[in-house]
């Protein structure tokens, strides 16, 4: 059975409180619920982690292979900054999925650079909590055809 890591980065343990204009009312452990629905439906399994700390997302990113089929992951903003993580995808050659709630390039200028999308299968960003729904059918559909 496929098995997928859906990882989020900084802050994103906060979600529901921290800038609900921006992020929503969502928590992450609905999220979270969401997601295991999700995979339900398709048949596979995920496991969920949130780390405020680049060097734990590595180390989840490195610890994922022979694991996990691919990882859905929020990077935070680490998503602008962290060459380490772009360096870990690149390294273990995971099928990743670049998600975010908010539509980084409607945001701050900074926002606009990702360094997790070159190293990539795709990116979606702007659907709220739904894009975990998104990244994961994605996901499967990128493993089960290489699309």
């Amino acid at each position: 059975m496929t098995s997928l890591l859906v990882l989020n980065g900084p802050n994103l343990n906060l979600l529901g409180q921290r800038q609900p204009e921006v992020y929503g009312h969502t928590t992450l452990s609905q999220i979270e619920e969401q997601c295991h629905q999700m995979a339900e439906r398709l048949g596979i399994t995920v496991a969920f982690g949130q780390s405020n700390h680049e060097g734990d997302l590595v180390d989840a990113i490195h610890n994922a292979r022979g694991t996990y089929a691919g990882i859905v992951l929020n990077a935070g903003a680490y998503t602008h900054t962290s060459i380490a993580l772009m360096d870990a995808i690149s390294s273990t050659q995971i099928p990743v999925v670049e998600l975010h709630l908010s539509n980084i390039h409607a945001r701050e200028a900074y926002r606009h650079r990702s360094y997790i999308a070159p190293v990539a299968v795709g990116q979606i960003c702007g659907f709220g909590p739904a894009g975990y729904s998104l990244a994961i059918t994605a996901l499967v559909g990128h493993l089960e055809d290489g699309t």
